[in-house]
């Protein structure tokens, strides 16, 4: 059933494409309400308003927090037009029925974002007046239309322009994004009250996760796949989800996936890094006396997985870097910044997804996994670890330039999946193992790597993001030149594991915490 649109209320805070709808709106003949702000802007504008308190013969109160909140209002708004004592109660209460419904709410969220604001300005600028409205509206979208988006002005003018009705199909369409947006809004105002609760990581008995989508991406994981990117709600800047794209093609599921990996490992560092990945995991990290030797250190690591990897630096990419990435296929390439000489380098390469983001020290609060029928939440894995930090458990200590190297493999065990086992030799990945049901499978895929991608492990350092369950990876690390360990700790065989690697004139060191990442 179609409805035709005779009466409307509009009162905005986002007043983008107003004049133009509310113009449209009255050449079909719609008769137009308004309250505060949303009709001085209209009539100063020269179009016809008539206020709300002409209709309620009630003034706005309290500073204006309270305006449409009346059954004069209300009434017009969820009155069924089909149910006859429902009319009869609007004409005994001389209520004229409203059809169109524009809302949109106070700007909340770009209130609570900006520096300067105070818990007061916070709680002013949440909405009441205008929430009730969307949910009135949208309950009863069989006889109401609800607009709470300015891009959907046009759509519903192109529906009014053929004979001044909108089909049932838009009224539900335009319900259910108007809940979306309470939801949404709600659930802001919700995560700012926590806030000023606590510093410390509160789980409420009821989830909400305020996201904005931000593209529909071409497919999922897989091609048949459907999928889009949702930008979280407050401060992003410094997160993947800050991304500026300078050009190339359109990003897909896996390569904001891998990109986020890649670029959560590389900000961790203060000197110039780069970091390599490739299906989820760092095929390739390195620091180095510039990004051109970082890159080129990591690209070594494992050049058949960097081939069509994500790329990732810490610093801004200038004109040797940009020559030595474009020689080979990537898919992404990430940085703080662009040199004008690397991007005329850059633009050759028109299908390369160029990226960048400002470097900061901004954390996600959460992080969330889907299971069946349910969502695991926890706090992200970004504890700090330096020198002091570190246990050691063997005769032999480890020497400065190795105690850098167990720092660098650990910092990068953090980011592949586990099991995981990395070597490194002068703050550059030369083997990593990922992901294996073993530790010891972990370990001979790494050493493998390194030898055959032709690296002298003699004298190199490991990282094991978990303890040693049993001694056969010790054996076998020190067997490949291997002469420092960091790990966990842990095992029941922990002191086991300390006397292989003294039996092997090892050095070892504990974390006392493990990184597991699945």
């Amino acid at each position: 059933m179609s409805i035709t649109i005779k009466r409307a209320l509009i009162s905005v805070s986002n007043k983008e494409h107003l004049l133009e709808f509310a113009n449209q709106l009255k050449d079909s003949g719609v008769e137009i309400l308004s309250t505060g702000g949303t009709y001085n802007y209209l009539t100063q504008n020269g179009v016809e308003v008539i206020s709300v308190e002409s209709i309620t013969n009630f003034p706005e109160i309290l500073d204006g927090r309270v305006k449409t909140l009346h059954p004069m209002i209300h009434g017009a708004i969820l009155a069924q037009h089909d149910n006859k004592d429902h009319q009869i109660q609007l004409q005994s209460h001389r209520i004229t029925p409203i059809d169109l419904v524009c809302v949109n709410l106070y700007p909340f969220e770009g209130v609570t974002s900006q520096e300067n604001c105070t818990f007061e300005d916070a709680i002013e600028n949440i909405d009441i007046g205008g929430v009730a409205l969307i949910r009135a509206s949208a309950k009863n979208h069989q006889h109401v239309l609800i607009l709470t988006n300015p891009k959907d002005y046009s759509l519903v003018m192109e529906e009014l322009s053929t004979n001044n009705t909108v089909s049932k199909q838009m009224r539900l369409k335009l319900a259910q994004q108007a809940f979306s947006h309470c939801a949404y809004y709600d659930s802001v105002i919700s995560q700012y009250l926590v806030k000023q609760l606590s510093n410390d990581i509160i789980f409420n008995e009821e989830l909400t996760v305020p996201a904005k989508l931000i593209q529909t991406l071409r497919y999922g994981e897989n091609s048949h796949q459907i999928a889009a990117f949702y930008k979280d709600s407050g401060n992003t800047n410094g997160l993947l989800a800050s991304f500026k794209q300078i050009q190339g093609k359109e990003l897909s599921y896996n390569n904001l996936a891998d990109a986020d990996t890649a670029w959560e490992c590389v900000r961790q560092f203060q000197e110039p890094a780069c970091v390599i990945v490739k299906h989820a995991n760092p095929c390739g990290a390195s620091l180095g006396e510039n990004i051109l030797e970082a890159y080129n250190q990591s690209f070594s690591c494992d050049p058949i997985s960097s081939f069509g990897g994500i790329v990732a630096f810490n610093k801004e990419l200038d004109l040797k870097a940009a020559i030595a990435v474009t020689n080979v296929f990537v898919e992404v390439l990430i940085a703080p910044g662009y040199s004008a000489e690397a991007m005329e380098v850059l633009a050759k390469k028109t299908n390369v997804r160029v990226l960048q983001i400002d470097l900061n020290n901004n954390h996600n609060r959460l992080d969330y996994k889907r299971i069946g029928g349910g969502l695991l939440v926890q706090t992200p894995e970004n504890k700090k670890i330096s020198l002091v930090d570190l246990e050691p458990v063997t005769i032999n200590l480890p020497t400065n330039s190795m105690y850098a190297d167990l720092l660098f493999a650990w910092s990068i065990s953090r980011f592949v999946k586990s099991n995981a086992i990395i070597l490194v030799k002068n703050q550059q990945t030369v083997g990593i193992g990922a992901g294996q049901m073993s530790r010891i499978d972990s370990t001979k895929i790494a050493i493998n790597k390194a030898i055959g991608f032709g690296f002298n492990i003699s004298g190199a350092v490991c990282a094991s993001d978990a303890f040693f369950p049993f001694r056969d990876n010790v054996d076998l690390l020190a067997e490949s030149g291997i002469k420092a360990i960091i790990q966990p700790g842990g095992s029941i065989k922990d002191k086991d594991i300390f006397a292989a690697a003294d039996e092997l004139n090892l050095a070892m060191v504990l974390t006392k915490y493990r990184a597991f990442r699945h």
